[in-house]
């Protein structure tokens, strides 16, 4: 199953040292069956879209507990056997739980945000927790950051994008 997992620069230097994210158990996003009933589209690579961005946003709520990280939303894209994912739709839309952590091999793709968004990811994280409780003004910062695509990076070139992004 792929999986979306939440981080911040620093998470993704971690995940550079030790070939490995996250203690278990994890929180992600993936294609679960509340994601399709709340999008309602059959287009695998548009729900998978959903997840990931669903996965951006909680990105700025650790960004918020992290201000070592760079101001930019981080994705990390995971091909994990089912039987490590557990769907927590009663959680949240697109909210699994791992069961282990995830190990550089089984990354498939990280997303980050160029440093043009770097602005827009700042005003979000400031004001996340009012925007997860309704502040509609709030809501309208977050959702700014919605405009700013995040880069595709593979694999390998995770250890230049580290050290570039400092």
């Amino acid at each position: 199953m792929r999986v979306y997992l939440p981080a911040t620069t620093s998470l993704l230097r971690a995940l550079v040292e030790t070939s490995s994210f996250g203690t278990a158990p994890i929180t992600a996003f993936a294609v679960t069956p509340a994601l399709r009933e709340w999008y309602v589209d059959d287009d695998i690579e548009e729900l998978e879209y959903a997840a990931s961005l669903e996965a951006a946003r909680a990105s700025l709520r650790l960004l918020s507990a992290d201000p070592a990280a760079a101001p930019r939303r981080v994705v990390i894209a995971a091909d994990l056997p089912d039987d490590l994912v557990t769907i927590r739709d009663d959680l949240d839309r697109g909210v699994v739980r791992l069961a282990a952590p995830v190990s550089l091999r089984q990354v498939a793709s990280v997303h980050v945000d160029d440093a043009d968004a770097e602005k827009a990811v700042r005003a979000a994280v400031a004001v996340i927790d009012a925007a997860d409780v309704g502040d509609t003004e709030a809501e309208d910062t977050v959702d700014d950051t919605e405009g700013f695509e995040l880069a595709w990076y593979a694999t390998q070139e995770l250890g230049p994008l580290v050290e570039l992004l400092g």
